[in-house]
């Protein structure tokens, strides 16, 4: 079975999050933030906009990011030597095998390769056993990766290779035997030794083609006698300048074309390329036959070593981001997740906006943290408050939370708590070339019916100033009924608004929708006419907003005209 350590489960579905959902909640340029390389930052964002509301799986990825993210040594080890077997994936022979026809040198390669391969596997045991790991997940690994290296032989095979490289690194020459059919033609070959020394070149071979063709010569059985002497040799045409024809390979023609290569003479064709000519169609099979051998060793579980290195880099980046951060004095915490029959569908405290933390000279001193919580009493929120003064903020904070708890990330504050969803979903103000042909409110109207109709009780829905691009008659109108069919559903919502009315309504509103799920009045705090980026449980202050705003920036009747 193929392991993984973000998708352990292999039958969860998965709902795909919108790109414009993610735009809406900042994540976009976060996610952008974490690598430099395009591809770590689409695999990681692919990753993340697959959400489940299965709780075991968010649990699973919450553990096994804690562990590397306090491994700091381990998921450095990690990233080195995953890199070393992709490499060997990528560019090794074990890519390239279909490109040419085996030949002695690609066996001898092999070995070297899948000699790195299992010292790689090696330290990625050792690695996972030294380390002190908690999660199911990077336990699974460890034992995948020792069961591997047991199962496979490959404490002894790296033995064995280990002496051949061994050898094959003083090889200096090859006896080949050639065996011959009556015709003298060559129908099999085969290496006799690997020699770690050289033959050296002897005088001219007086009546060559006498001593390899004349009976007499022809020597009795093939054990070697310590007489045969070395000479260096090529296959030429002796008619120069005419159509050279087609001769097999040491026939008694070619044998004739055979002559003593002097240095200087360059234009005659050098051993090593006369004898691959000869050798490769005869040692391909066996080659063949012993790469093939050795392949199975590594082609289905190199993949599935290699397949992990984008799982590894997805916690890996976000480990780094995350401890960078908290080096600067940010809070994060480990995200709790709960069955669906929790009481508290949500329960954050000291959670703040992400991309408060985006710029490095930020300080953590100047970011306001906020409790907020989801139960049937505070299923809905509307969020009321002064201009800027951090409706969105919070909104998108919460949108956060649950994008990185899902994805098994730590999230911002000092305790985080909560159910799955089965989505996010946003409705924020669109681009105005969107909604030139059905005008704002138009726009607005169908795309709050494509959410709603497949938002369920399980997902998340952030709202920020839907409707308000109309005449608050309308827009209150069309608010009220969608806040009451929100809360039909059940749908854990954050509505920011203008519409203070809309919020000191909310009696009727609970009351028309039954006693299961309530919405509930959530205010940013403001102290004449100071922001405080603070939000609380409270009843909307209505018109007291702007009296205070205009107060502040003189714009009052008295201010004007005094």
């Amino acid at each position: 079975m193929k392991i993984s350590i973000l998708f352990p489960d292999k039958n969860t579905e998965f709902n795909k999050l919108d790109e414009v959902t993610i735009h809406d909640i900042g994540m976009d340029s976060i996610v952008t933030g974490l690598s430099g390389k395009v591809t770590e930052q689409n695999y990681i964002m692919n990753v993340m906009r697959l959400f489940s509301d299965n709780p075991d799986l968010a649990r699973f990825r919450s553990d096994v990011f804690e562990d590397i993210l306090k491994n700091r040594e381990m998921r450095s080890s990690i990233v080195d030597i995953l890199d070393k077997i992709n490499f060997l994936r990528e560019f090794g022979s074990f890519k390239h095998d279909h490109d040419h026809e085996p030949q002695v040198w690609d066996l001898l390669h092999r070995l070297g390769e899948l000699e790195d391969y299992i010292k790689s596997i090696e330290a990625l045991s050792k690695c996972l056993s030294g380390a002190d790991i908690q999660s199911d997940g990077l336990k699974s690994l460890r034992d995948f990766v020792k069961k591997l290296y047991d199962d496979n032989g490959f404490g002894e095979l790296k033995k064995d290779i280990s002496e051949l490289r061994a050898t094959t690194q003083n090889l200096k020459s090859v006896t080949v035997g050639i065996n011959l059919n009556e015709r003298f033609e060559a129908e099999g070959i085969g290496i006799i030794s690997l020699n770690n020394k050289p033959f050296t070149k002897s005088g001219i071979i007086s009546n060559f083609i006498d001593k390899v063709s004349g009976k007499d010569n022809v020597k009795e059985g093939n054990d070697w006698n310590g007489d045969y002497r070395f000479q260096e040799f090529s296959a030429k045409s002796p008619l120069e300048n005419r159509t050279i024809p087609v001769i097999p390979p040491l026939s008694p023609m070619a044998l004739m074309s055979i002559k003593y290569i002097s240095e200087n003479d360059d234009q005659i064709r050098s051993v090593t390329s006369y004898m691959d000519d000869i050798t490769e169609k005869m040692l391909s099979k066996t080659v063949r036959h012993l790469r093939d051998v050795l392949a199975r060793y590594t082609n289905l579980t190199i993949t599935d070593i290699t397949d992990l290195m984008p799982e590894f880099i997805y916690y890996i980046r976000w480990a780094e981001y995350i401890e960078k951060l908290k080096e600067r004095g940010f809070v994060f915490c480990k995200p709790k997740a709960q069955p669906e029959s929790a009481k508290a569908l949500m329960d954050s405290h000291g959670i703040f906006n992400m991309r408060l933390a985006q710029d490095s000279s930020a300080s953590s001193a100047d970011v306001v943290t906020n409790d907020i919580s989801f139960d049937k009493d505070h299923t809905m929120y509307i969020l009321t408050g002064a201009n800027r003064g951090g409706k969105t903020t919070i909104t998108q904070a919460v949108g956060q939370a649950f994008f990185m708890a899902q994805g098994g990330i730590y999230v911002t504050g000092t305790a985080f708590s909560y159910v799955p969803a089965d989505g996010i979903y946003t409705h924020f103000p669109a681009d105005e070339d969107k909604t030139l042909d059905l005008g704002r409110l138009g726009e607005e109207c169908i795309r709050f019916k494509q959410i709603y109709d497949v938002a369920t009780g399980g997902s998340l829905l952030l709202l920020n100033e839907t409707f308000s691009t109309t005449s608050f008659e309308e827009g209150y109108y069309i608010a009220k009924d969608c806040c009451k069919a929100i809360l039909k559903k059940g749908i854990r919502t954050i509505y920011n608004t203008h519409m203070h009315k809309l919020a000191m309504d909310l009696d009727e509103i609970n009351r028309d929708c039954g006693q299961t799920c309530k919405a509930a009045s959530l205010i940013v705090v403001s102290t004449q006419g100071r922001r405080s980026y603070e939000v609380k449980v409270s009843p909307p202050e209505g018109m007291s907003y702007a009296k205070d705003i205009a107060e502040k920036y003189g714009v009052t009747f008295d201010s004007l005209t005094r």
